[in-house]
Parts: structure tokens; sequence; C-alpha cells
């Protein structure tokens, strides 16, 4: 038996060859020359490169780079160079490899996407607690070059998120918190949309597993009823699709659970009332490219014979491709038993092209043939980034959050008064289309003809309208304008003026205060300033120039007076004494001692006398015992404690994730802690009276306020109360959707 048994070193040996093997069997059944020597090469570099290094669930590292390019391979469907590079993405950074080594052995292309995944790897599972942005800005700088780097780069963060369940919890949030914000919707935009439903699942698996788990468990409970309705929704369509001679193949969507979730919690509603959870794909093969936007088309009319259609429900995404390249007709029906089912028509290639984005386009590109539409529209996105890139942003979170904007961004179609066709995002003001004409245009915009009526420049635009900017050489932009843009392009150009005009202001406000102390023969030092700033009110010595260059502060003999009158005594001591050391700002952003003393890998335990002394409840999101929770070490050394779910939480994992901390509830059912509840229904007599009674007589609950407003026999009611934990204002939820007329109840 002994000669039969292997080690461990040559049972992993067999394991590694085995993923390897599965690796190039893929690459040898896609449509990519077959250049298996390279890869080959790649393969072999790394092992010896990685060779002795584990990760932390235990496994040899190489199986990560062969995960990844499996993921390259098959999941986004490149080629040998982008493969190569997934196999050695990690060489540079880990080892003592260097991208001149990676040129020599395989070449300046793959070294150059390896350079641009090395630099944008620091960091993002690192210690430097703020650089997530800044990597972001880098991330983005590098896509420019080759948009190969971010396609590897979100297989990585794939391939991380499948295996973060080695991680520790904090770091779970960090990773997950950080996916959510960045690579879901940077994989959205690529058109990556199987990739970006994934990661949005794991991430909301490992941030909150109970509720990820309960829908799972729902959709597996109701699977057998969505089946009989797609069965017998489909049949007729069957028939139809059948007498028109077409290739084709009919199969229900259903609705992630990320998805779902996210439903619920911005509509207030449980899972049994979310109605478009199944969907029906139908995906043909045309005859060829020229036919296909017509058998689109033609399925379309055959549907509305068979179903009525919804008349506000139909999108062309045929004839107007969305920037990130999807195409599909979509319509929904009127199912014979009463319920909205939507219906995505598309081809083969747009089927592809949905699931694996731009990669897909190459699959399908003639050489012969010029640029498709969406592969402009994303050289178009990359000019915008590009663009904010070159304005440098002061603070790395607004122009991450600057970006997010056309990252999340749906789209519409306006028209140029020549009749040219342009994308803007969703929500897109008057003034947002005059700066994606040009800064000048859009810096003396005044207002705009839209359908030949005059519109200001808050304006929101609508799919199909027609745009004449009109401008005014007398009209600059105003903080209020921040206000109005909702696109990134606008925001950080009206910002870029805005600060060069400040700029200009603090210069003269500064020269004004300088001429005004010379000739009371004062010299300017900083108590001088600070002095001014609290005789007028203001916070710091920039807005004070600014003031004073605007004409709101007149300096006069009351200044005189304050700067020559004796300082307060606590302005004195304050200047003497340190009141504990303070962290310092290091030049990466990030605050130095910051969390020192806490075990970052130790949960936080929330009793009640921990609540107390040590923590802070955020009053931003108000988490009560029974909230997924996290904790959050802030500059003070405190730690702030958020509800997982808090939009300024998915911030914080996302940019500060070193901070983060997991936290749970050790309550005893003591303290109480401040709830709102908001309830809906139709109006009849005493119908307050039994809420009441459900909250305070059943539930033993005092009222703390409750407000009331009723317009055409529907009800609307807030109230607040105080609570032990989630498990009672579930109870109450629950008893208050009892009540015969009460149609919502859920908390704020």
């Amino acid at each position: 038996m002994g000669d039969v048994t292997m080690s461990n070193t040559e049972q992993e040996e067999q394991l590694i060859n085995a993923e390897f093997q599965k690796l190039i069997d893929a690459y040898l059944a896609s449509r990519h020359r077959k250049k298996v020597d390279i890869i080959t090469k790649a393969f072999n570099f790394a092992k010896h490169a990685h060779k002795g290094v584990r990760r932390l669930s235990g496994e040899p590292y190489i199986l990560h780079p062969i995960s990844v390019a499996k993921i390259v391979c098959v999941e986004i469907g490149l080629g040998s160079t982008s493969i190569c590079s997934a196999l050695l993405h990690d060489v540079v950074e880990d080892t003592d490899y260097t991208v001149e080594d990676i040129e020599n052995m395989f070449g300046p292309k793959i070294a150059q996407i390896v350079d641009g995944l090395t630099k944008i790897s620091g960091g993002i599972f690192g210690d430097h607690a703020s650089a997530q942005a800044e990597n972001f800005k880098k991330l983005l700088l590098t896509m420019s070059d080759d948009i190969r780097v971010i396609l590897i780069k979100i297989a990585d963060r794939l391939h991380n998120m499948r295996t973060l369940g080695s991680q520790a919890v904090n770091k779970q949030y960090k990773i997950a918190g950080e996916t959510l914000y960045i690579y879901a919707p940077l994989a959205n935009r690529l058109g990556l949309n199987s990739i970006k439903t994934e990661l949005e699942d794991l991430s909301f698996k490992f941030e909150y597993p109970d509720d990820y788990a309960n829908i799972e468990r729902k959709l597996a409970a109701t699977k057998e009823e969505r089946d009989t309705v797609f069965a017998r929704f489909a049949d007729p369509i069957r028939a139809q699709l059948d007498s028109m001679g077409l290739t084709y193949e009919i199969k229900q969507r259903v609705k992630s659970p990320y998805s779902i979730w996210r439903k619920m919690q911005s509509k207030h509603i449980p899972f049994e009332e979310i109605y478009d959870i199944l969907a029906v794909r139908i995906i043909f093969e045309p005859e060829d490219i020229d036919t296909e936007l017509n058998d689109c088309f033609n399925i379309y009319v055959k549907l509305c014979k068979i179903y009525t259609s919804h008349p506000d429900r139909t999108r062309d995404w045929v004839s107007h491709p969305k920037a990130n390249g999807y195409q599909a007709l979509h319509v929904t029906l009127m199912s014979k038993q009463g319920e909205w089912i939507e219906v995505q028509i598309r081809s083969r290639r747009m089927d592809e092209i949905a699931e694996t984005g731009f990669a897909a386009h190459w699959k399908y590109k003639d050489v012969e043939k010029t640029e498709t539409s969406s592969e402009l529209e994303l050289d178009k996105w990359l000019a915008t980034i590009k663009e904010i890139l070159d304005d440098p942003q002061p603070d790395a979170m607004d122009f991450l959050d600057t970006i997010k904007l056309n990252l999340f961004a749906s789209e519409i179609f306006v028209f140029t008064p020549k009749g040219d066709i342009r994308t803007m995002p969703a929500g897109s003001t008057t003034l947002d289309f005059a700066f994606s004409v040009h800064t000048f245009v859009g810096s003396h915009c005044i207002g705009a003809k839209v359908n030949h009526k005059l519109v200001p420049i808050s304006y929101k635009l609508n799919s199909g309208d027609q745009v004449e900017i009109l401008t005014s050489k007398s009209v600059h932009p105003t903080r209020e304008w921040l206000n109005i843009a909702t696109t990134a392009k606008a925001t950080t150009k009206i910002l870029s003026i805005l600060r060069k005009e400040e700029r200009e202001l603090r210069k003269k406000g500064e020269q004004d205060l300088d001429d005004f102390l010379a000739k009371n023969e004062i010299v300017r030092d900083s108590l001088v300033t600070d002095k001014l700033c609290k005789l007028h009110g203001l916070s710091k010595p920039d807005m004070l120039f600014v003031a004073i260059a605007e004409g709101k502060v007149r300096l006069g003999r009351a200044d005189i007076e304050t700067i020559r009158g004796r300082s307060s005594s606590t302005g004195g001591w304050k200047k003497l004494f340190s009141f504990g050391r303070k962290a310092t700002k290091q030049e990466d952003g990030t605050l130095e001692n910051v969390g020192a003393g806490f075990d970052r890998k130790k949960t936080v335990v929330l009793t009640e006398d921990s609540v107390q002394k040590d923590y802070t409840l955020c009053e931003c999101c108000m988490p009560i015992p029974g909230d997924v929770v996290m904790g959050y070490i802030d500059e003070d050394k405190h730690i702030v404690i958020h509800k997982l779910q808090c939009p300024k939480a998915e911030k914080l994992k996302a940019n500060y994730g070193n901070r983060v901390l997991a936290a749970k509830w050790e309550m005893n059912k003591v303290s109480l802690f401040p709830v709102s509840l908001y309830v809906k229904g139709f109006d009849k007599l005493g119908l307050l009276h039994e809420m009441t009674q459900v909250i305070s007589q059943l539930h033993g609950v005092n009222i703390r306020k409750l407000e009331v407003s009723c317009e055409d026999g529907i009800f609307e009611c807030t109230i607040q109360m105080y609570v032990h934990d989630t498990e009672e204002v579930d109870e109450i939820v629950g008893g208050l959707r009892e009540i015969q007329d009460v149609k919502e109840a859920s908390r704020i």
C-alpha cells in the first residue's frame, strides 16, 4: 500500500496540472488562435515564481492565477495575451521578478498589462486605508491604455469573492463593500452582466448571510410555481415562433437574490410582493446579421397577437444599444392569468454581448468593417474619464463619487438641433447636456429650447428630446449649479471653474487684507487671521479672504480693536497645550495611528454597558440590537457603530476598509432604542385606535411621536417609538399588517 499512496506534494502537483489542463481545454474550445505554447510558458513561469506560497485557505497560490485565467478565457472570452497576463498578474507584486523580466520573456504587450495590474493592485488588500480611491484613479488611468487590464482585474476580484470565506469577518466587509461600490458597477458598465450579478450576489451573501439564505430559501420554495407559470406562458409563444420557421430557445430568467433584496429595501415590501421575479428570454439565430433587427420586431408583433403589451414598458435597445453595448427588445405582456411578465427578445450575438460584454464584440468583429457603435461608446466613456482625471481633484473621495455618477447611470437618447443623437445618463439636465457639448457652452449656459420650448438649466431631459442650448457671456457657474448638474463631466468642470475663481478671489482678498493691515502697521500672522475669523463668524482664513474680496466683510475700526485687544485666556491656553496626540495625515491620505490599540480581527461585542461607555451608535442610520452592524474607527480613535447597509457605511467599507471592524450584539432586552415606522392604508373610523392597541397594549411599547395625514381616503402615518431590538419591531410590524385596512407597514 505504501507505494500506491502519494505524498501531499505529489497530490498538489496533480491538482495544479489538472486545473491547468482545464484552462487549456477551455482555450482550445474557444475561437481564438491556438497559442498553447506561450500560455504553457506563462504557467510554468508563474508556478516557479509562486512555489511554496499558499493562500489563506491553505491551497497552493498558483491555483489563484489559474482560476483568474479561466474566468478571463471562459467567462469574459479573451485570448492568449490576456490569459498569459492573468497567469502572471501577481508575479511582479509578490515575487522578486520585475516587469523587465516579464518583457524579456513574454514581450512588451503582456509586460504592459502585467505592469498595469501591478500598479492598481497595491493597497486594495493592503494596509493603506484611503488608498482605495487612489487605486481606483490608477485603475481608470490604466484602463485608457488597455481595457484588458480592467477586465483581468474584474476576473481577479471575482475569484477573490468566490473564495472570500477564508478571510476574517472585518476583511469580508471591506472587500465585499469595495466590490459593490466599485467593481460591480464597472462590470456592468463594461457589459459583463453575469459577472456583475455574481459579484453583487456574493457581496450580499457575505454581508447579510441570513437575508441571503432567506431569499434563496423562498426562491427554492416558489420554483415549482414559477415553472408552471413559465410553461403556461411560453407554450403559445413557441407555437408562433415555430410558424415563423426560426431557430430559437426560450428560457426563464429569475431575478438575482441581491436585486430582489434591493427592491425589498427600497420599496419596503416583503418577498411575496415582488412581482417581476420571473422574466422570459427569447434567443434566436437570425438568417444573417442584416435580418437581425427585423426578426426582433417580427417576433414582437407575433407576441402582441397572443398577449396584450404594456404601453409604457416597451424598451427598444435594439435600434439604440445601451452605452455598454447591450442590445435587446424588451416588452411586458399580460398573461392569461393576469400577471405582467417581461419578455426579452435578442439574437444569439446580442445574448453573448449581454453576458460577456465587449470581449464578445471581438468574436463577431469583421476586420474590414468599422468599429461597432458600442465600442465607440466605450471610447467616449473612457475619454470622459480621461478628462476628469486630467483635472486634479483635491479629494480622492469626491473623485470616486463623481465617477460613480456615470458608472451607475442608465441612458436616455437626446438629439442636437441638427438631428445628431447623443447618449446621456438618465436624469440629465439641460446643464449636463450643455457641458457634454463643450465646457465653454456649459459654463455660459443660460437655458435651452427643448422641442422648441424655452426651459431653464435645471430642466430634466427625456429620451427623444431635441435640445438647443442658449448661452450668454454674462453667465458664469455658481455653487447652486452643483445641485443641478448630475453627470460626472458637468460636476467636475463646474468644480474646476469655481475652484479657479475662488483661488483668484482668495488671492485678491489676501492682498486687500495685507494692504489694510500695512496701513495700520500690523503684521499678519495666524493669530491675527484667527481673531478676524472669530470676529466675522468664519471658520478658516480662506473663507475670510473670499469674504473680503466679495465685499461681504468690510475691514474697519472694529477689526483693528479686535486685533490689538487682549486674546482670551482659553485661546492662549489652547495655543500652549496640546490636549492629547492627534493623528497626523500621511502623504497617501491615511491616518497614522488611527485604530492603534485595537485588534482589528476581533469582533466588537455590543452589550448594554459597552454601548453606553465605549461605542457611539451612528445617528445617520440609528442601528438597534438585531441589525447587522459593523464598527468603524474614526479619526479620534472612537468606534462608531453603523448598520451594514447604511449608505455612509457602504462608502467607509469601500474606501477605509482597514478601519472597519466586525460587530455583534449581546443585549438582554434592558436598554431601549428609538425607531420609526411607516404605515399606509385605507382610512376608517377607529383605525388609529387599533394601531395603538397593537403597539402599546399587545407589545407594551411607548409611542414617542405620531404623525398622520389623510387624503382621498388613504392615510399615511409615521410613528416614533422606543424598542429593545429588531425582533420587537418585526412583531409590531407583523401585528400592524394584520389590521384589515393597513396595506403597508415597515421600519424607516
